[in-house]
């Protein structure tokens, strides 16, 4: 066999899958200078053109990264080997070709999104989205704001304000426009869509800018009839385009361990093929004159042994090359692809009414991922709670208000509000003994926020955009207390007050807003600086407890003390808190303040912290007026979810960045911490913390916080070690808070928080920023190699979704940056049961299954071709016809494994749930390990060896009907037989749940086989196929032979034996043990199921009783219809183990996917 028959187009298989690549820009300088409608001056500087291309590939870098995301996989580099031995790109035309509007020699011309050009002036017109990232110059709308709708970015809905800067507003004209001159200097292109850093310089006039003004690529203007701006950032520069790229690529464990088992087989390949290539060159000799391997070609020359060897070496890599199971990767992809599309998107079971939101798999790469994961991370707000915020409670210089009951009859029943006290409600609050601070509470509710009023400037025609569902609960609140915020432009806000003066009367009142220090996750406040019409200045602000607590006057609070004790109660209630203080301002103070911030909001570098510094320098000194309230309740069955995963081993973190009594008060209703825990309770709120922070120092402050930090894990640790050695049965929990996380990360402590972390059943880290929840991640995904999953509904939680194995997105009230940055979305927390103990576990099952028979059935196919060449002197001759090697794996044995892997399954959907234990099985990854793959592969070397010698021996010296003795054709295709039997026998035998199409495709494989051969070698020698001239009418010749249909019952039959005998062994054991299944295997339902009476599924042993019952379950049929009222009957199933508490269980499941109800 000559080794060029490795060019053979026949060995170019297997499906590549290919992710897109990112590499990361190259800035160079620190700003860039933009020359705004100035032809001449814009010459001297190069930018990238509008165009832009979402393509994978091009021409030039479809060759690299197509051969970088190939080899990835190891498979893939053997794949080459027997290739070497043996683009078009999607358009992005209709994008590029938009229509915008450009000024162009004095007029609005119309020209296509690719030909802007950095520093055009664009007109963008209502409900048209913006072709580039643009700097607003101007509006239709009064002071030059627009409003626009950023969905294709975060996701979120509600409309946000921008505004150009008050030197262009009149650009909104052409001649204005046309004869504009500016320049811009600014930031690098980056993917941070909520900053920029930049200066307009007009003239000797510089005014700073900021992300208010900038209107990004992918926004749409709303509610604005056009709007004029400059063009900053074009095509792949924009802000949207340097985010898109920028997606991690993620593998499953099972496929890193499928790597590994590759390298084995490859090994196992390389060493056959040696001991093939050694024998090959020991056998020829010229002793065998009779072969005339002298006149032969080079490949068999006794005369030269080395090449010898060497070629034939290259012969046995085709011979064998069928041991890597190349048909493989396109049976898992497609498999994969069903599960995904079919089962997880259309099951009724993820589907949420109220919303219209079906579950989604973003990514099939990951779904055996889900039947393996240990620990969960999640967030609170929003994904274990409903995100519905309502004003709930309120204290009040030093009184607490609200009744946290019921409301009454004639309450106020309104979104955002669920708020009952007569004291404060239609005035009464004037009559309270702290009436004047009443009114400042209520004015800053009203003042201090970035809310957009939207509809009638009436209380019942109103509607607010907010950024956060709190924040408008809080806006919401301010009207019901007689402060009904209406009117907003980017410098004034409007608020109608009642019974401020006396009872009845109701004013409008017209407030200056000077300055916003907005919220941020390093702030944690947010502060307005207004100007009453009577010109009193104040600054109002409102945040986190802790944060504000540290900015009150020294003197002049005499409700600190109570206040706190408030938080502390509501916290305790799981309410959400914020609290609120405001200041006085001279007029002389803050104008010099206001410079300051000025010159900090047009710095170049560092202006974000340059603004947050400046911003400390006046929010200080503050009258604490009390703290709001907000209550968010937990979603429909997250408590029973949490309870379910929690038995099924899996461990669940919660990570907020709320405060610590109300994550724990949370922690508690959705039971993941009960009293009978041991809980452990790391706190920053300790009197020597505080003291520190009193001094003032910085360093002494880090010094302390890291000695309580290593003395309390210490401790911890030394007792959970204690009572581990206990065995007392009591579980673990621990409670850290943000700042005491971030001195644990240190790497002398990190070990020791991470061996802590991992004895406890539940953490909760409170205070947390998002780069805290992806550090806590990684902790356990690297430190621990465990397989992890994160969930999250909010921005915040992009970065803890993408450091996990699988992160999943909830599709909440905060946008869907969550779900675009997740593998999977759901639109509940408690949908993670089905998605996890079903789908999960399913998958994972099946996909261990299905890579487990690929490797047998290929290695007993390869093995009978090595033994053959033992026997005929180890010449690399073929002991099948190219066509029955050819077609092995694509059709007489390629649908059932794909079968198998759809609908296999030991339990149904509500079995798996109600016995979560089952899903341990997946974590302790028991049924894809290397004794589960060392048993598939010592069977298949066993029955290869009784498909190859059996009928070797039977055939030798047999005689045919016309007096012949069998020939290599013969037994070749006596012994394909046999293996395509015995293979698509073994795997009926491995499927624990048979359906119709299992039948169809294992029984209609083994007959595609004898159509096959019939047609095939009834076809003359030269007649529309070029067959070999040996094939020719041997399957006739076979079968008029009692040898033949000897061979097809015995070959099997001895095959499997070994099958029976193993499974049987089993079955011996555990009845002597009497727990139903061996522990310790993977065969089994799970130790725990017997535990509980779940029956266990039909093996490969039981196949004598599946035939012996037929007739008891044909008699049973009748009784069961009238039983289920004439429901359709599910396939022959054994009867279920017998245990005291399974008598509601005697059932028959349906069959795979019956009990999912699919949309």
């Amino acid at each position: 066999m000559d080794w060029l028959y490795f060019w053979s187009p026949r060995w170019k298989r297997g499906r590549v899958r290919l992710d897109s690549l990112r590499a990361p820009a190259v800035q160079f300088g620190t700003h860039r200078t933009i020359y705004i409608n100035d032809p001449q001056n814009a010459t001297t500087v190069t930018f990238r053109d509008n165009s832009v291309s979402t393509t994978k590939y091009s021409l030039l870098t479809f060759l690299p990264k197509g051969l970088f995301e190939q080899f990835r996989r190891v498979a893939n580099f053997y794949f080459l080997i027997i290739a070497v031995l043996s683009t078009t790109p999607i358009s992005d035309k209709i994008i590029n070709s938009s229509p915008t509007e450009v000024m162009r020699s004095g007029t609005w011309l119309t020209v296509p999104w690719s030909d802007v050009v950095v520093g055009d002036i664009v007109r963008v017109k209502t409900d048209t989205f913006f072709p580039a990232d643009l700097l607003c110059l101007a509006s239709t709308n009064p002071d030059g704001i627009c409003y626009i709708e950023t969905m294709n970015l975060d996701g979120e809905t509600n409309l946000k304000i921008r505004k150009a800067l008050e030197r262009t507003w009149d650009c909104i004209a052409a001649d204005q426009a046309m004869g504009f001159r500016g320049v811009v200097e600014c930031e690098q292109p980056n993917n941070s869509l909520y900053t920029f850093t930049g200066n307009l310089i007009i003239g000797k006039q510089t005014l700073p800018i900021t992300p208010n003004q900038i209107l990004l690529r992918g926004c749409s203007l709303r509610n604005t009839e056009c709007a004029v701006g400059a063009v900053i950032f074009t095509g792949h520069e924009t802000k949207v385009m340097m985010n898109t790229m920028d997606v991690p690529s993620k593998r499953s464990t099972l496929e890193r361990r499928l790597d590994r088992l590759i390298l084995v087989l490859f090994c196992v390949l390389f060493g056959i093929c040696f001991i093939g290539a050694i024998g090959s060159a020991s056998f020829v000799s010229e002793k065998y004159w009779y072969l005339q391997l002298l006149q032969a070609d080079e490949q068999y020359n006794p005369k030269n042994r080395v090449l010898v060897a060497f070629l034939n070496l290259l012969t046995f890599f085709t011979l064998y090359s069928t041991i890597i199971p190349i048909s493989l990767y396109v049976s898992i992809e497609m498999i994969k692809f069903i599960q995904s599309n079919y089962f997880i998107n259309r099951d009724r079971n993820m589907y949420h009414l109220e919303t219209d939101t079906p579950a989604l798999a973003r990514t099939s790469n990951l779904n055996e991922e889900l039947g393996q994961v240990e620990y969960i991370f999640s967030d609170k707000t929003g994904t274990l709670t409903r995100n519905l915020m309502e004003f709930f409670k309120c204290s009040i210089a030093g009184t607490m208000y609200g009744t946290g009951e019921e409301r009454s009859s004639d309450a106020i029943h309104e979104k955002g509000f669920n708020f009952d006290d007569k004291r404060l409600l239609k005035g009464a609050w004037r009559n309270e003994s702290e009436s004047e601070v009443c009114k400042e509470f209520f004015r800053l509710l009203a003042i201090c926020h970035t809310v957009l009023p939207e509809g009638e400037e009436t209380p019942e025609g109103i509607e607010y955009q907010a950024a956060s569902p709190d924040e408008a609960a809080l806006v919401a609140a301010a009207k019901h207390f007689g402060f009904f915020f209406y009117r907003r432009t980017p410098n004034c806000v409007w608020v109608r007050e009642s019974h401020v003066e006396k009872f009845g009367r109701i004013q409008d009142v017209e407030y200056e807003i000077l300055n916003v220090l907005e919220f941020n996750s390093t702030r944690k406040r947010q502060s307005v600086i207004c100007r009453y019409p009577n010109g009193r200045l104040v600054l109002y602000c409102k945040g986190a407890d802790n944060v504000i607590f540290e900015r009150l006057a020294d003197q002049g609070n005499r409700f600190k003390e109570i206040t706190r004790h408030h938080l502390e109660k509501y916290g305790a209630d799981g309410l959400r808190t914020l609290c609120l203080a405001y200041v006085d301002l001279d007029e002389d103070e803050y104008i010099a303040w206001n410079e300051k911030f000025v010159q900090a909001k047009s710095s170049l570098r560092d202006r974000e912290k340059k603004m947050d510094d400046t911003a400390e320098l006046i929010e200080k000194n503050l009258v604490l007026l009390g703290c709001t309230a907000i209550e968010d309740k937990l979603q429909e069955g997250v408590p029973t979810c949490i309870e379910t995963l929690s038995r099924a081993g899996i461990k669940i973190w919660v990570l907020t960045g709320d405060k610590m009594e109300t994550a724990i008060n949370i922690a508690y209703a959705c039971s993941l911490l009960t009293n009978e825990q041991r809980q452990f309770v790391i706190s920053s709120e300790t009197p020597a913390i505080r003291q520190a922070e009193d001094k003032g120092d910085p360093i002494e402050v880090a010094k302390v916080i890291e000695e309580t930090v290593r003395e309390a894990l210490t401790s911890a640790m030394a007792e959970a070690q204690s009572i581990e050695s206990s065995h007392d049965g009591r579980d673990l929990a621990l409670v850290i808070d943000g700042k005491c996380l971030s001195y644990a990360f240190d790497p002398q402590l990190r070990h020791t928080l991470l061996q802590l972390s991992m004895r406890c059943k539940a953490v909760v880290c409170c205070r947390v920023s998002p780069l805290e929840k992806a550090k806590v991640t990684k902790l356990i995904k690297d430190g621990a190699n465990k397989i992890t999953l994160s969930i999250g509904d909010g921005a915040n939680d992009v970065s803890m979704i993408q450091a996990a194995h699988v992160g999943v997105g909830i599709s909440g009230k905060e946008g869907m940056q969550a779900v675009l940055a997740a593998d999977f979305a759901i639109a509940q927390f408690r949908f993670l049961t089905d998605l996890l103990l079903v789908h999960g576990r399913w998958s994972y099952n099946r996909i261990s299954k299905v890579v487990g028979y690929f490797f047998y059935k290929n290695l007993t196919f390869t093995l009978i071709q090595f033994w053959f060449n033992l026997f005929a002197g180890f010449s690399g001759q073929r002991f099948y016809d190219d066509w029955f090697q050819s077609l092995f794996n694509v059709m007489f044995t390629a649908l059932p494994v794909i079968v198998v892997g759809i609908f296999d399954q030991d339990v149904d959907a509500t079995r798996a749930k109600e016995f979560p234990q089952l899903y341990r099985a997946g974590i302790k990854n028991l049924y894809f390990n290397w004794p589960v793959l060392a048993r598939w592969l010592f069977f298949g070397v066993y029955q290869s060896l009784v498909c190859f010698f059996i009928p070797m021996k039977a055939g030798w010296g047999a005689i045919n009907a016309d007096g012949k003795t069998f020939g290599l054709w013969d037994l070749g295709t006596m012994a394909y037989t046999g293996v395509v039997t015995t293979v698509n026998i073994r795997l009926a035998l491995a499927v624990t749940f048979l359906t119709k199409w299992h039948h169809i495709t294992i029984w209609g494989s083994i007959a595609a086989w004898y159509i096959f051969v019939f047609v095939y070698c009834g076809i003359p020698p030269g007649k529309v196929l070029a067959t070999q001239d040996n094939v020719y009418y041997v399957i006739f010749n076979l079968m008029s032979t009692a040898y033949f249909w000897l061979m097809v019952v015995f070959v099997p039959c001895v095959a499997l034996s070994g099958d029976f005998l193993y499974q049987g062994s089993l079955t011996i054991v555990s009845c002597v043990q009497n727990t139903g299944f061996s522990f310790d295997t993977p065969e089994f339902e799970s130790f725990f199921a017997s535990q509980e009476g779940v029956k266990a599924p039909a093996r490969s042993w039981d196949i004598a009783q599946r035939v012996s019952m037929n007739k008891r379950r044909t008699g049973r049929k009748k009784k069961e219809k009238e039983h289920r009222g004439g429901l359709r009957e599910a396939l022959p199933r054994i009867p279920p183990l017998k245990h005291p508490s399974s008598s509601s269980l005697d059932q028959t499941p349906p069959p795979p996917g019956g009990d999912r109800n699919l949309i």
